[in-house]
């Protein structure tokens, strides 16, 4: 339980996710395709050490239900490791729509470029090995995003939601991963990105520009909607 600043208490109405649970909504959820499912056990086998750093295999199916539901045709991924979910991303993506994938890594993107070319859609992917400041500064300044996905280092999330927000269209949405960060946003002496991301909720939900919600899914996962 929690209590308000007014005095109320809140329970939580969520069950814990046990392993069984968790495999439950796994069946009950959109299936990875073959390529999806080769990349996850590619990341888990060949970089055992980062691969959590992969979105959760639920959030492929969920980012892609996203990119249909708010009809997206440009899409920006700030973080893209090994490129699941930029392959979820893109295979929901109309004819004509384009992703632009942000990351510093030639080495953990291979396999991503490897999976989008297996998937047929490595021609909607446009990469761009930079620094992700240095890429969303580039872009024009005007609002043409419709559908943004964050994910990369938790320092720098308020400086690329800053590059962002001014570019999306109204209606635009912006979905940032690891708001929970293990937890670590709960605790008072959290340091380093536990401590940044606790600062960029904060900054979020102070935001009168966009209206958000923050969900339980996986790390933690909040959903931003650029105010028409």
């Amino acid at each position: 339980m929690s209590r308000h600043e007014g005095g109320s208490v809140a329970e939580s109405k969520s069950t814990p996710i046990t392993p069984e649970l968790y495999e439950y909504m796994l069946r009950h959820n959109p299936q990875l395709d073959p390529v999806q499912r080769e990349l996850v056990e590619v990341t888990h086998t060949r970089l055992p050490q980062y691969a959590g750093m992969q979105s959760a295999e639920e959030q492929g199916p969920l980012l892609a239900f996203l990119v249909r539901l708010t009809s997206a045709r440009h899409i920006v991924e700030v973080g893209t490791f090994t490129g699941f979910s930029a392959l979820a991303m893109a295979q929901a993506l109309p004819e004509g729509g384009r992703l632009i994938a942000c990351d510093v890594s030639e080495e953990w993107t291979a396999y991503g470029r490897e999976a989008w070319a297996k998937a047929g859609v490595a021609d909607r992917i446009d990469l761009r090995i930079a620094p992700a400041l240095e890429t969303l500064k580039a872009m024009p300044a005007e609002p043409h995003i419709d559908l943004a996905y964050l994910d990369a280092d938790k320092a720098s999330y308020i400086d690329y939601w800053e590059e962002l927000v001014p570019r999306l269209n109204p209606g635009g949405v912006i979905v940032a991963d690891n708001v929970f960060f293990n937890g670590d946003v709960t605790d008072p002496a959290a340091t380093g990105s536990g401590a940044a991301i606790k600062v960029f909720n904060e900054h979020v939900a102070a935001d009168d520009r966009m209206e958000s919600i923050m969900l339980t899914v996986a790390d933690g996962l909040t959903l931003a909607r650029r105010r028409g």
